[in-house]
């Protein structure tokens, strides 16, 4: 579990009542135990209240609020409030503020626009930190360390200029190995002194965000502010745990987030964080995916849902309320897929500034008569009967689906094949296929041990880091399944075209090689056609979006393309490989082909789905020591009904058996136990 001192679900979230008065403290405190509160998440905001000055601190009011929270029985989750530094920081150190990727300078206002690369930002942030660990280490009320708030933006000032320098100096040694990396010789950019490399912003190479002349160096500045900011965090980190060695330290992630590799984040978090805003028309398997993310950081390691909306958001477009039942159903659905903890942002909504219309366990009207508070109370009160039966369970999932930041860097930051691409909604497309069918998948990186699982899906892999071809044909080999998909093995780490044909070092073990790669624009189309009926595959299918125009060299064909000039050439191609199989799925098929095609290999490797249940039904697994747990979502309005086996099973919320069929109320959940 996270924490001992708390072994249950915790359930609260971030709390600011240094935006109000006293007199709403109290009130806070009867309600917090009306709806069964029991962690809050404080001071992510208060750095200018505790350091008013350069070279004063005053702790006074945290001292109070520490107390006053435990001897309320409810525990803190401690944040260091770096995530917005003071104005007379920027006052005083101009420097601490960013330079944007247009090459402005930044004035203090807003958040997150502290310079990474700043000396002087990075000397308070670990200062401060290590004065809140060295004076809370031992209060009874901390339950864990929470650093900074959702890390993220990039710098291009002069001191990232500096600092990006020496991290390439690092990472190549000699100016002659980065030329080559980069490829320098490309549009006469060869570099003939370290300090002739400059920032890649839209004064230099990029524009419109994700758009460079030069991939090599935008990715590589990619993963230079990432570690940056990993830096800032690891200070922090370090100056905690030289006075509190024995709490948890995190920082909440943002699941998909683009600007930071979150699997190299990950090795430096005791436990994984993450906040989780979809929106009502988010699919609810794309936050099941993201979920499985967080979880898959950490090998499997239970997470911490840090925030979510009580009811409604206050950045998105359109900031819908959550429907009644929403709210509880997409905390159980976290709780399903990994999460310890639900945890909201916020408790009590604030009256001014731009998160004054973000929703609150406690609405501006100040009462617990609302339904968002009544159905907060309902879950807390379940969360409470729970006690710590879920902690620590885990996934027993037989298949891993890959995720790499860096491969999304490579591939948002490509001059082609196609502006539609989308390396997230492409995973997604495949992760879907199996949730729609209740098949369980973790998702995983580029370093985990792929033995784990008897199939490795990979879909878009255009980038192959050094050793994960060889990794993968160990795997097939073995016996295991390999699918990977067009646009695949195109590149290598620093973004250089692998000579010899696609798809480079996956070539061997896929047994095909792709000729050209044809970029359809809105509206086309083309047809996956079956050689023969293969199982739920008996018909032909629709395709879009990339289609490559591969060879067979000792894979079988299983599928042609039906239409345009590459008619009959390969679509879907099976290589045995060792002991086990890769396939190529050459193109972008539809929802009923990916379906129909890992039904099937699911069923070769006797992967069974948990349940069988019409759409509308979400089911997971969880297992510990020995007891599964087997959580049936119902997202439909009305009931449904699941057939769960014949083993008996008691649900966890309202101590009813099952066998059988389970039928599901709607917008609800069953945990079904089948411990005796």
């Amino acid at each position: 579990m996270i924490n001992d001192k708390l072994p249950k679900i915790w359930y609260g979230g971030d709390y600011n009542p240094e935006q109000w008065d006293a007199p709403v403290w109290a009130e806070d405190e009867r309600m917090f135990k009306l709806a069964g509160i029991d962690v809050a998440t404080i001071n992510v905001f208060s750095w200018a209240l505790i350091q008013p000055s350069e070279d004063t601190y005053d702790f006074s009011g945290l001292d109070e609020l520490m107390d006053r929270l435990y001897n309320n029985g409810t525990y803190v989750c401690l944040a260091t409030s770096t995530g917005a530094h003071p104005a007379w920081m920027a006052h005083r150190y101009p420097e601490v503020t960013r330079v944007d990727v247009q090459g402005r300078k930044r004035k203090f206002g807003g958040r997150h626009n502290s310079n990474p690369n700043s000396p002087v930002y990075r000397k308070f942030a670990a200062k401060l930190a290590g004065k809140l660990a060295e004076r809370y280490k031992d209060h009874p009320g901390l339950v864990a360390w929470h650093i900074s708030n959702e890390y993220g933006g990039y710098d291009y000032s002069e001191q990232s200029e500096a600092a990006f320098r020496v991290w390439l100096k690092n990472r190549y040694g000699s100016l002659d190995a980065l030329n080559k990396a980069w490829n320098t010789r490309f549009w006469g950019h060869t570099f003939y002194d370290w300090e002739e490399i400059v920032v890649p912003s839209e004064l230099s190479e990029e524009w419109n965000g994700n758009r460079t002349n030069f991939q090599g160096i935008s990715l590589d500045y990619r993963r230079f502010m990432s570690h940056s900011l990993l830096e800032c965090y690891k200070l922090e980190y370090d100056a905690i745990k030289e006075h509190s060695t024995n709490v948890p330290v995190t920082t909440n992630l943002m699941g998909f987030y683009p600007e930071l590799d979150y699997f190299e984040w990950a090795k430096h978090m005791d436990v994984v964080s993450w906040d989780n805003y979809p929106s009502l028309d988010t699919p609810v398997s794309h936050t099941a995916m993201t979920h499985d993310l967080m979880r898959g950081l950490k090998n499997g390691q239970p997470f911490m849902l840090m925030e979510q909306t009580p009811s409604q958001q206050n950045w998105q477009p359109y900031n819908s309320l959550k429907r009644p039942g929403v709210m509880r159903l997409w905390s159980y659905q976290a709780v399903a897929r990994g999460a310890d903890t639900v945890l909201f942002f916020q408790l009590r909504r604030s009256i001014g500034a731009c998160e004054k219309y973000h929703g609150a366990v406690i609405e501006h009207v100040g009462h617990e008569h609302t339904r968002v508070f009544r159905e907060c109370a309902e879950l807390g009160r379940e969360l409470g009967l729970l006690g710590d039966q879920l902690l620590d369970a885990r996934s027993a999932a037989q298949i891993g689906i890959i995720y790499d930041w860096e491969n999304r860097w490579a591939l948002d930051l490509s001059s082609g094949p196609s502006v539609a691409l989308d390396y997230v909604n492409e995973v997604h497309k495949y992760y879907d296929a199996l949730y729609q069918q209740n098949i369980e998948a973790d998702m995983i990186g580029v370093e985990e041990d792929l033995s784990r699982y008897k199939i490795v899906i990979a879909p878009v892999l255009y980038m192959i880091k050094p050793g994960f071809a060889e990794k993968v044909e160990a795997f097939v080999k073995a016996g295991g399944t390999f699918v990977t998909t067009y646009f695949s093995g195109i590149v290598n780490e620093n973004d250089l075209v692998t000579v010899g044909g696609y798809p480079g070092e996956l070539r061997k073990v896929l047994g095909i090689w792709a000729e050209e790669i044809d970029a359809l624009l809105p509206g086309m189309s083309n047809e996956i056609v079956m050689s023969k009926e293969w199982g739920a595959l008996n018909r032909t299918y629709p395709c879009d979006l990339l289609c490559d125009l591969i060879h067979a060299e000792g894979a079988e064909v299983l599928a042609e393309y039906g239409a345009d000039f590459y008619k009959g050439m390969p679509a879907l191609t099976v290589n045995r490989f060792g002991e086990g199989k890769a396939y190529y799925v050459a193109t972008s098929p539809d929802a009923a082909f990916l379906q129909g095609f890992l039904s099937n290999l699911c069923a070769e490797k006797e992967i069974q789905p948990l349940v069988s249940a019409p759409e509308g039904i979400e089911s997971v697994q969880r297992v510990k020591d020995g007891v599964s747990y087997l959580f049936l979502l119902n997202h439909k309005e009305g009931e449904l009904s699941a057939d769960i086996g014949s083993v008996q099973r008691t649900d966890l919320l309202t101590g009813k058996t099952f066998s059988g069929t389970a039928v599901v109320p709607g917008r609800s959940v069953l945990i079904l136990s089948d411990k005796n």
